[in-house]
């Protein structure tokens, strides 16, 4: 049976690991495959980051050990700008070159040209979009991030905590993050009692706010969600709400970078803003079986490395290794199929807020997502704060048919999107709806 703690939790408890360096003269390489710059780099570059925290504490802490050896951890990246054909170059470097052992990445989009090619060399590759899974994809996992089904937790305690708000106006863009986002907010906010006022998908190149927002805002919602818009996007919206005197709820996926946006509209109008990425110095943090242990101390040197870079994955990519390296230990091999074992012989494995359960055959066609509890953030007094922890495993076990039902309707289930690939086409950019 896995061990529960992780690497990064017994250094915390032990203060350090005996450092074997013998022998240490072959080096097990990991690919980072995600966007470094452009519109989308908040979801990836961060996330690197906190993956060389977490390499120089293996590393100094004696390596990976595998069968009584020791080896060095390697973290080669890569940015793929989420653009697929970048992607597809990175791929083929990162495995002619450097003969990675695991593969992570953000998903979406970029990883479907090259799914087929990891699958059939065996390849163990992570993304934090559960909607890239499907039967045919028996290598891919989603351990960490279950995104976007996560994000009922917020629109469920909205509904507990401010039954007034009755009425919701969203948006997303038309691709393969914010479709799938869009279908589980609709299926939250319809299960949770709520109106839907209007409802945008916009093209992920849009750059006209006005051209979203303004419609949304005609119908005088009580809420506006901008479902898992990309980071620029979120802020573009949130500043235009500002400036056209929005005075309701405001719920995001994310919201990165919030200190920007405070200073950009103001503390009193941002007060409340809900989403689903803690600061880890919260102190609600202390009281989870987390995979750190030692949540702020990750938090610190992180601030202190790569100061003002904070974001939603800056620990999402180091809890998928945290797993990867407990399962190597188990099986005493990095050998993917050995390694998969490993972590699906344990029906409970601990990610980043508690014990999780894989999960996923029924929207996904294969249980290779795990969920748990997740949190609910609000802005409170200018911070990040935990406002509570919602499961999304029961939440699931009933509205999972729902939810079924509307990923169906924009094109989202597995097969719709193996069919659409089959045929050559991507999905169709939804029109901006006027």
């Amino acid at each position: 049976m896995m061990n529960s703690s992780s690497f990064a939790q017994r250094l915390a408890v032990t203060g350090a690991m005996p450092r074997l360096t013998a022998g240490m003269t072959e080096a097990v390489n990991i690919g980072f495959l995600a966007p470094l710059s452009g519109s989308v780099e908040t979801w990836g570059k961060p996330g690197l980051n906190g993956c060389r925290i977490w390499e120089d504490w293996l590393n100094r802490a004696g390596g990976l050990l595998i069968g009584g050896q020791r080896y060095p951890i390697r973290i080669h990246a890569y940015d793929c700008q989420n653009d697929p054909g970048r992607a597809k170059d990175g791929a083929n470097l990162l495995i002619r070159d450097h003969n990675i052992q695991l593969l992570m990445m953000l998903g979406g989009d970029p990883l479907g040209p090259i799914l087929h090619q990891l699958m059939d060399r065996r390849i163990l590759t992570t993304t934090l979009l559960p909607s890239d899974l499907s039967p045919d994809t028996p290598f891919l996992l989603a351990p960490s991030e279950v995104h976007p089904v996560y994000n009922v937790t917020g629109v469920d305690w909205l509904a507990a905590n401010a039954p007034h708000l009755r009425n919701v106006a969203l948006c997303a863009q038309s691709d393969a993050i914010g479709l799938p986002s869009l279908a589980t907010y609709r299926t939250a906010f319809s299960r949770a009692g709520f109106s839907v006022t209007r409802e945008i998908q916009y093209h992920p190149d849009c750059m006209d706010v006005a051209a979203i927002a303004d419609p949304l805002l005609a119908t005088e919602p009580d809420v506006l969600c901008w479902c898992t818009s990309y980071t620029p996007m979120v802020h573009a919206l949130t500043e235009y709400a500002f400036s056209r005197g929005f005075t309701g709820q405001i719920i995001s996926c994310t919201l990165d970078q919030y200190d920007r946006l405070i200073a950009r509209t103001s503390a009193e109008f941002m007060q409340g803003f809900l989403f689903q990425f803690p600061d880890f110095d919260d102190p609600a943090l202390k009281e989870k079986t987390f995979f750190f242990n030692q949540p702020q101390a990750f938090y610190q040197e992180y601030n202190t490395r790569f100061p003002d870079t904070w974001s939603a994955v800056s620990w999402e990519y180091v809890s998928i290794l945290d797993i990867w390296h407990g399962a190597v230990q188990m099986a005493g091999t990095t050998q993917s199929a050995s390694v998969l074992a490993a972590m699906k012989q344990m029906q409970h494995v601990t990610h980043a807020f508690g014990p999780a359960t894989w999960w996923g055959k029924d929207v996904f066609g294969i249980d290779n997502a795990l969920v748990g509890d997740w949190p609910i953030v609000q802005i409170q007094d200018s911070r990040a704060k935990i406002v509570g922890f919602g499961s999304v495993k029961n939440w699931l076990e009933k509205h999972s048919d729902a939810l079924k039902s509307e990923m169906h309707a924009l094109g989202q289930l597995w097969h719709q999107r193996m069919a659409s690939k089959s045929g050559g086409a991507e999905l169709a950019a939804r029109r901006l709806e006027r």
